[in-house]
């Protein structure tokens, strides 16, 4: 082969060789770090970079996007004495990638035990029940310490956040029993809180029941009273304005006798004292009696002091009950006292017709003879 050709080829290669270790391209959210004869020389940012060949080379490859890291379970000793795991999560940033890769060896490594001692300092100083109830305070006091540590080192700590606390097994059990004595106790409170509500509303229920009750039945007597109020002055009214006398009163007084004993609850019937009276009217009703009997006026005088003693012997009269064996029936009562009633308007009528033939020419009447 030409030596020509040899020459040619050879300087090609190197061209091609240099050219590649010249050109660095640079992804989007990585950061180069460029060293020149082993000193640090600049930070490659994202695109297209040209460095010396040979003299340059990178040193570290750093992410900048924000990272996350999730430590191991650490045991930590709380205030009251126990120990308990914790899981943290972590996230940072790389803001400086230089300091990031020259200012500390191992940054997650070295994040991760002042994590933990951190941790041990904030927990060592709560008890159980503090450190399950202020995880807030805990990631805020974690944040603080990182942050300001972890400045100097190029990252910025954007959270730290508590993933899990164990407490032991027997720690666990214990709080499950106050849980659901905790939960018993509610619930009965809730219970006994309903049965108390229940009560209550029953109450006022039957209270309001018995109030509309009674206002309903007020109601109904006021409105009862007032109908019975009003038929009363109506028949008033009416036997006033139809002038009626005393003796279509006592008619129909004697007309309501028969049914009075046509109840089923009556145990006893009184006759009434104004029998006599009602009879001496409906009599009167049919003609002169001082005329018809043809007594003087003393011996009608003596007769009527008669009646009205007897009228008030009837009205004295103690009542008779039914039982006794001297007492009606209801009903056989109400039919003598009818009859006796019909009688008394016979002989009234039979006087009133004696009383008229008397008074005719020709006859002389009994004052005569």
């Amino acid at each position: 082969m030409d030596p020509v050709v040899i020459l040619i080829l050879v300087a090609a290669i190197v061209v091609v060789f240099l050219a590649a270790a010249t050109v660095r391209i640079v992804p989007q959210a990585r950061r180069y770090n460029i060293e020149r004869f082993g000193r640090y020389r600049r930070t490659l940012q994202p695109g297209l970079n040209f460095v010396l060949p040979v003299a340059d080379r990178v040193n570290t490859k750093l992410d900048v996007r924000e990272q996350v890291y999730s430590s191991d379970p650490k045991p930590v000793i709380t205030e009251d004495n126990l120990v308990v795991n914790i899981d943290t999560v972590l996230y940072y940033q790389i803001t400086d990638p230089r300091a990031a890769a020259y200012e500390v060896a191992d940054y997650l490594h070295a994040i991760d035990q002042l994590t933990v001692t951190t941790l041990r300092n904030v927990i060592g100083s709560m008890d159980l029940e503090g450190t399950l109830t202020s995880r807030e305070e805990i990631n805020a006091r974690l944040r603080a310490v990182l942050d300001d540590a972890t400045g100097k080192w190029g990252i910025r700590v954007n959270r730290v956040e508590i993933k899990a606390i164990d407490p032991p097994n027997t720690i666990k059990e214990a709080m499950e029993k106050q849980m659901r004595a905790e939960r018993d106790k509610r619930a009965a409170i809730l219970h006994a809180e309903g049965e108390r509500q229940a009560k209550i509303l029953t109450a006022e229920g039957t209270k309001q029941k018995d109030i509309l009750e009674a206002q309903g039945t007020q109601q109904a007597m006021i409105l009862r009273a007032d109908g019975e109020s009003k038929a009363v002055e109506l028949v008033f009214q009416s036997v006033h304005r139809n002038n009626a006398d005393a003796k279509v009163l006592a008619y129909k007084y004697l007309e309501t006798l028969p049914h009075l004993a046509q109840s089923d609850n009556n145990t006893f019937w009184v006759i009434p004292g104004e029998l006599t009276e009602a009879i001496r009217t409906v009599t009167g009703a049919f003609g002169d009696r001082s005329a018809g009997t043809g007594l003087p006026p003393a011996a009608q005088r003596e007769d009527a002091t008669d009646a009205d003693a007897s009228d008030k012997d009837h009205v004295g009269a103690p009542e008779v009950e039914a039982n006794s064996t001297l007492a009606l029936d209801a009903v056989a009562a109400a039919d003598e006292a009818a009859k006796q009633a019909a009688v008394a308007v016979s002989d009234a009528k039979a006087e009133a017709e004696a009383a008229g033939e008397a008074r005719l020419p020709g006859r002389p009447s009994a004052s005569d003879t």
